[in-house]
């Protein structure tokens, strides 16, 4: 089974586009769907963010304050890499069991890593990289409808590989910069590569 690493910057249409693969008959591995699944109680994760953070960064429904969570990490690097020291072993740990699982089932899986290349973490799981793209101006519009703040917009973004050296290092890309038929379009053809052994 092929392995294809789908990224992308926040706002750029991952997850629109994932889930058409998906309809397509890919299998699908989303990292922030584990890492959700992780911040939600019972969740070891959990309680080592509560012995690091203390029980100021857990909501009383018990899953963690992700908001107030965001807000520490993009102001304190230190923070944020207290965070990921936490939870992308367990989120790289959770993504190979399911691949394992996924074996035989489809002709090839998207891993959906919104870091791919930040972390470097999953690039030795994947075969071929895809990037989702859009004109930046439109990936802040998409991320204000949201609901998220200009500020925490130019964080989030920060945080990431600028647009041009995230297309530098992707072996392909889609255009999500249209309209959806465009998108479902450049999927399908992908969906037809990637399904080629």
């Amino acid at each position: 089974m092929r392995v294809i690493g789908l990224t992308g910057g926040a706002g750029s249409g991952k997850s629109t586009a994932a889930r058409l693969f998906a309809e397509l008959g890919a299998g699908i591995i989303d990292t922030d769907d584990i890492a959700h699944a992780l911040s939600r109680p019972p969740s070891a994760a959990l309680d080592d963010v509560r012995e690091v953070f203390g029980a100021d960064f857990i909501t009383a429904d018990g899953t963690m304050d992700r908001a107030r969570m965001r807000e520490l990490v993009f102001a304190d690097p230190a923070a944020r890499a207290r965070l990921e020291g936490i939870f992308h072993p367990r989120i790289l740990a959770s993504a190979k069991e399911q691949l394992k699982a996924l074996e035989g089932l489809h002709d090839y899986t998207l891993l959906v890593v919104p870091l791919l290349f930040e972390t470097g973490n999953f690039l030795p799981l994947v075969e071929t990289t895809l990037a989702v793209d859009c004109p930046a101006d439109q990936q802040r519009a998409r991320l204000a409808a949201r609901g998220l703040t200009e500020q925490v917009i130019d964080q989030l973004l920060a945080a990431q590989l600028s647009r041009e050296e995230r297309l530098a290092r992707a072996d392909a890309v889609i255009d999500n910069g249209s309209t959806l038929e465009a998108l479902t379009c450049q999927v399908r053809q992908f969906h037809t590569i990637f399904g080629v052994d």
